[in-house]
């Protein structure tokens, strides 16, 4: 039989997580920055908002972070996930390409949002928090925060935003099932939410939006812990786990990646599979090709500015050294709804500036195009943003064909769409179309980003 799986055993799965900082060229990644001082945010400021550990792994430079037991005993029971060879795919496409793709779609919320989602409950329970407050676009970081905080017996607060809460009810339904209160931002609980529904009652909200109301929320209650679904160094940190095992999979398969490809909102998949694979480039290893696939419809990193800039529209957390369209761009309403975001992790824009990695934005349509063949020949259902890396991973597999040339491509496949059908049926109605941002409302939308040090 064709090899299509090349598991690990569970004694296999990381102990640590990654750090690529250790590896970076050049001066420590960018500080963020306290917004009415301008000065990097001291380790006081910082501990307002996260636990001890926490800001360890988000300042520090050592190569390595060691798990907690208790984390690791519950990344046990999906982890290691699988690493597959798309053997199917690969023939459809007559390309004499090698295309594997690391599933997140096994963890019990569905996607790779729960490996941090429980590092970070696990660290705000030591820290005595009775209960944790987040924003999520899509619903899989609200998801995975709901089970985290379940798992350590915290209650949970998710702002939604309004218009993914609309496309994918069920989302929500799943964390009420898992115990949190899923509330759709805009929304009247917060000052912030109040003054932009008074500006614009029908909204549809974006995650700056939902992260400013969380923010205040948090502001208000010294027993709830802020948690992050992406962007943060120390949750792209928590996802290296996956390119961690890819790692080790890829030595079963007898193969290595010519080719990287993940989907790219606030950057954690995408860093989660690439990071360990730059690192060992940067430490001598085999060099890769890594390509951030982003929406046409938010391209932060093909259109926007490097500069410091807010990851909330109302302006109540730091600043932060990335490419921004701005904190008050809100994108067009697309399904992916966990690539929405106005700006990356700083560490996404930093390894792009070290000529480490590129960047595409490619439209809707031709994505779910690429979802819906990825299903029919592979069998898995992916999450609308991850039919992003599908359709570059498609392209270059293409590309292998046209050039005779055989390449191996590796993908991130971070969810399943079992709560995206909605998305589907629009797709085969017709009834969705290739949304972009445009040239004013990108115009208008970068003018608000601060003058601060290090823009460009």
């Amino acid at each position: 039989m064709e090899r299509t799986t090349f598991p690990l055993a569970q004694a296999d799965t990381p102990t640590h997580w990654y750090n690529l900082a250790a590896d970076l060229p050049g001066d420590p990644p960018a500080p963020a920055l306290n917004p009415r001082t301008g000065q990097p945010l001291s380790h006081d400021e910082m501990a307002h908002t996260m636990p001890e550990p926490l800001i360890e792994q988000e300042t520090g430079t050592a190569r390595e972070f060691e798990i907690p037991e208790p984390v690791r005993q519950l990344y046990a029971q999906w982890r290691p996930s699988p690493l597959c060879r798309a053997r199917r795919l690969e023939r459809a496409l007559g390309t004499p390409a090698r295309i594997y793709y690391k599933y997140e779609g096994v963890a019990p919320t569905g996607s790779h949002k729960p490996n941090t989602g429980i590092a970070q409950a696990y660290y705000n329970k030591q820290a005595g928090k009775t209960g944790l407050v987040t924003e999520t676009g899509a619903g899989q970081w609200g998801s995975a925060t709901a089970l985290s905080a379940s798992f350590f017996g915290l209650s949970a607060k998710v702002y939604m935003v309004r218009v993914s809460a609309q496309q994918k009810p069920y989302r929500t339904a799943l964390m009420e099932t898992y115990g949190a209160v899923c509330v759709p931002s805009p929304s009247p609980e917060t000052a912030v939410g109040r003054k932009i529904l008074a500006d614009d009652p029908d909204c549809p909200g974006s995650l700056g939006i939902a992260t400013s109301e969380a923010l205040e929320t948090f502001a208000q209650d010294p027993s709830l812990g802020y948690v992050l679904g992406s962007a943060a160094n120390h949750v792209l940190l928590h996802q290296t786990v996956i390119g961690q095992e890819a790692l080790k999979q890829l030595e079963l398969a007898d193969d290595y990646p010519d080719v990287i490809v993940g989907c790219a909102g606030g950057g954690s998949n995408l860093a989660g599979l690439a990071f360990p694979f730059i690192g060992a480039q940067l430490r001598g290893g085999p060099p890769v090709r890594v390509v951030a696939v982003e929406p046409a419809a938010c391209p932060t990193l093909t259109r926007g500015t490097v500069a410091y800039d807010y990851a909330d529209t109302g302006r109540l957390g730091p600043l932060f050294r990335m490419h921004t369209l701005g904190h008050q761009f809100i994108p067009p309403s697309v399904h992916a709804g966990g690539l929405r975001g106005h700006g990356i992790g700083p560490m996404i824009t930093r390894v792009i500036e070290e000529g480490l990695m590129e960047a595409v934005a490619v439209p809707q349509l031709g994505c779910l195009e690429a979802g819906v063949r990825f299903a029919r020949t592979e069998g898995i259902l992916p999450a609308p943003e991850s039919t992003h890396a599908i359709r570059v991973a498609i392209d270059e597999a293409v590309r292998c064909r046209e050039e005779g040339r055989a390449r191996t491509i590796v993908f991130g496949l971070s969810g399943h769409g079992h709560f995206d059908l909605a998305a589907y049926q629009k797709y085969f109605a017709g009834e969705l179309t290739d949304a972009e941002a445009d040239e004013g409302m990108l115009a208008h939308a970068a003018a608000g980003i601060p003058a601060a040090t290090g823009a460009r």
